[in-house]
């Protein structure tokens, strides 16, 4: 799976989970729709869940259980992989370099 093989939406989400996971947030539905909402007008219910089923297809989420009711999304190997590839992309395309600082670890 390519980046470029993501819709926006699916790249929004995945974006948004990230954030999500490193604010040390819960990363329910809702939690995702109310960081999507601050780019998206209004995410309804039907295209949010329809897309995260899809990332986990696309084994770039994985769904586990907050409680018997909520489920808890996280970002694959792979969604890391994704972001940390368009993060350099995107520093190479504005001349920047990133620098690691996790003691050379992605």
């Amino acid at each position: 799976m390519r980046w470029a093989d993501l819709t926006g939406f699916q790249r929004d989400i995945i974006e948004a989970v990230a954030r999500l996971e490193d604010s040390n947030t819960e990363r329910s539905g809702q939690a995702i729709r109310n960081v999507l909402e601050k780019t998206h007008s209004e995410v309804l219910h039907g295209r949010l869940y329809q897309n995260l089923d899809s990332l986990i297809d696309d084994r770039l989420l994985e769904r586990g259980s907050i409680d018997g009711r909520t489920n808890r999304y996280t970002l694959t190997v792979d969604a890391h992989r994704l972001l940390h590839d368009r993060l350099e992309r995107l520093a190479d395309a504005c001349g920047e370099q990133v620098i690691v600082t996790d003691g050379g670890q992605r």
